[in-house]
């Protein structure tokens, strides 16, 4: 169940509004109660309640006649039905067209409070499963990597994300922008309430502002239903807006005004609504270079630029490729394989220059499995641009096969520091033997498919003190 909600009281009887007021409250409980349905419909204009208590038979209004505007207003909302034992046709009725449940004067707290409850499960599972279809492409949500720009962006992380500020990831196409805002919402406050994506790339102009905010029937051409916006879904919980710099100019306008005043309209409506949602946005932009043009709202930069995270590119973290490709291998393997990655194919993983990043690697890792022999990715089943752009770093034949590292790779990889033959390594490069003896760890660990004993043994070791080594470097 989800930490906390709000529940609306709406019943003309004095005495039943302070008697629920006072039995509903709890710290998880927010309790908000009206005596008329005007004031009730208002209220949920502007703001956001996941059970609504409502009385069949009000002073200017019948519950039944005004289940349908609640249903419109808050489509997620569950509603209960206050009834008279005269009025017990009508609560079923009711929920027939729409209500949740129904309970009859005078009723006992103990089970009306077990309704809410069931009631807020209810509503809260129906928001978990469309942000989960909103956010379909994030199902693996992991920070993976070792390397300083990996632990410097993991600490970040760890100081804003429990924070409610707006957070901008930046970075090149490809390098986990996605993976980092899903990552800033689990560690939140907000983790229980909806995680929603929406790509503004795929944002068509003349209906951007209907999805980001609603809209109501009848306010633009084709508008034949009132649909609720991104805003709705996302309240109390994380909007992501990837590729934030698409996003028309005047659509931006509309979303500072969120950003400062956390209200909006949805299109054709004349009342705001409260937004109590936290902003996420991601970019491959130079999005101060796009307000010098004129293609980014200024004030809208500075409102989302609050708190920055660059990601950085694959090429820029070599060392931790191995510990990539070993997520990955358990990622989409699964239960049907443990596969691994040959000598050679992990050399060529290692050289190559990845224009499309962690992206990039995880497709061809899946492409991999699909070409595997005896669950090793050789070599052969690595792209063919892939292996004869890196062919100038090593010796590969004619067949496009290479045969093995060159000795530059085994001194690279080797944890002892040494070349092909006992030659030592230059002074220099004993310098970042740590971050060397990490990589090779990583890989071979990677190779066995995270099987610790048979990496121990190919690495001419106990496997006691690969555990010692793990621990010590970070990776276990």
């Amino acid at each position: 169940m989800q930490s906390d909600y709000s529940i609306l009281v709406v019943d003309d009887e004095d005495s039943i509004r302070r008697l629920l007021q006072k039995e509903l409250a709890s710290p998880r409980r927010r309790i908000r109660a009206v005596a008329s349905a005007a004031e009730a419909l208002r209220l949920c204009r502007v703001d956001s309640f996941e059970v609504i208590l409502l009385d069949i038979r009000l002073d200017d209004g019948n519950g039944l006649d005004l289940l349908p505007d609640f249903l419109r207003l808050l489509p997620d909302a569950k509603i209960i039905m206050i009834t008279g034992h005269a009025d017990l046709d009508g609560a079923v009725t009711a929920m027939r067209n729409g209500a949740y449940d129904f309970v009859a004067k005078p009723f006992t707290l103990s089970k009306l409070d077990l309704i809410v409850d069931r009631a807020v499960e209810h509503t809260s599972l129906a928001r978990e499963n469309r942000s989960l279809r909103l956010a379909s492409g994030n199902k693996e949500h992991r920070l993976v990597g070792t390397s300083p720009a990996m632990r410097d962006l993991a600490f970040l992380l760890s100081k804003v994300a429990p924070t409610d500020v707006p957070v901008l990831i930046t970075g090149e196409s490809g390098t986990g922008k996605d993976v980092v805002a899903a990552e800033i919402h689990r560690a939140s406050a907000r983790r229980a309430q909806p995680f929603v994506v929406k790509n503004c790339a795929g944002l068509q102009k003349e209906l951007a502002r209907s999805e980001l905010f609603g809209h109501v029937k009848g306010s633009f051409t084709n508008a034949l239903e009132s649909t609720e916006g991104l805003m709705t879904f996302a309240n109390r919980g994380t909007l992501f807006l990837d590729e934030v710099g698409e996003l028309p100019l005047e659509v931006q306008t509309l979303l500072l005004r969120v950003l400062e005043n956390q209200r909006y309209r949805r299109v054709g409506e004349k009342d705001e609504r409260n937004a109590d949602v936290r902003f996420l946005c991601a970019t491959n932009r130079n999005l101060a270079s796009e307000v010098q043009r004129g293609h980014f709202h200024e004030a809208l930069y500075h409102r989302i630029n609050v708190f920055q995270l660059s990601l950085p590119a694959l090429k820029e973290r070599r060392e931790d490729i191995p510990l990539l490709v070993a997520h990955f291998l358990a990622q989409l393997g699964g239960d049907r394989m443990r596969a691994s990655v040959s000598p050679a194919a992990m050399d060529c993983l290692m050289r190559y220059h990845w224009p499309g990043n962690v992206r990039e690697l995880r497709n061809i890792i899946e492409r991999g499995l699909i070409l595997a022999e005896n669950n090793i990715i050789s070599e052969k089943n690595l792209p063919r641009d892939l292996v004869e752009s890196v062919a100038g770093l090593r010796h590969v034949p004619a067949s496009g096969r290479a045969e093995g590292p060159s000795d530059e790779a085994e001194a690279r990889f080797s944890p002892l520091g040494t070349r092909a033959g006992g030659a030592s390594l230059p002074p220099d490069a004993s310098l970042l033997l740590d971050d060397v003896e990490r990589g090779h760890i990583a890989r071979v660990l990677a190779m066995f498919g995270g099987n610790k004993q048979k990496a121990a043994k190919a690495l001419g070791i106990a496997r006691k003190t690969l555990y010692r080594r793990l621990k010590a470097m970070g990776l276990e």
